[in-house]
């Protein structure tokens, strides 16, 4: 017989292509799950926020606005929940603001995957809020005027820890997002002061 149709040759290439597409989806999302904390990758369209230029730019050019440094952090402030999905959320307005004082609290996402290693990196803004350190600064632009504060300390809360969020006598800017492990693990909180 010139040809073997037998079933196990005829479709024996579809078992080293099903892995070969399996390895290729698990190194994706191996990608997507680590973009929040690769550094700048031009290939897959992912580069670093140049907070300089931003910096430079004059207070509130693009509304009101998050900026820290080290963590090439810039992203959109908004007092609506679905603000998350484009940045920080001001949480309790009346809590307090960089005007009037008070306990100015933002969150934002942790981590959330997305279809692009880039998406990642947008919708996680506070991936590597951890690594922040007492000293550093963080700048917020707000009703057109720039903000600075200076971290003061960084600490662990449970989930169910609402008192992050209380009105303050002392002005403080409060930012607070999810464990790494899951909103269960508690969230991770960063006190900061004015700087005059």
């Amino acid at each position: 017989m010139l040809f073997d149709t037998t079933p196990r040759r005829r479709y024996g290439w579809i078992l080293p292509l099903v892995a070969v597409i399996a390895v290729g989806v698990g190194l994706y999302l191996l990608l997507l799950s680590t973009a929040p904390s690769l550094p700048a990758i031009s290939l897959f369209g992912m580069s670093d926020v140049d907070i300089e230029a931003s910096l430079a730019e004059k207070p509130g050019a693009r509304g009101d606005r998050l900026y820290i440094p080290q963590l090439a952090i810039d992203v959109p402030i908004g007092e609506e929940e679905n603000a998350l999905e484009r940045g920080a959320w001001h949480r309790v307005p009346e809590n307090g603001n960089p005007i009037k004082g008070g306990n100015f609290v933002l969150s934002a996402h942790r981590f959330v995957i997305g279809w692009t290693p880039q998406q990642t990196r947008n919708n996680s803004p506070f991936y590597r809020l951890d690594q922040l350190l007492p000293g550093n600064l963080i700048y917020v632009d707000y009703k057109s005027k720039r903000y600075t504060y200076r971290v003061d300390r960084l600490y662990p809360v449970p989930s169910t820890a609402t008192e992050i969020e209380a009105p303050s006598n002392a002005a403080k800017l409060t930012l607070y997002s999810c464990d790494l492990r899951g909103e269960s693990a508690g969230r991770l909180v960063v006190e900061a002061v004015p700087q005059r």
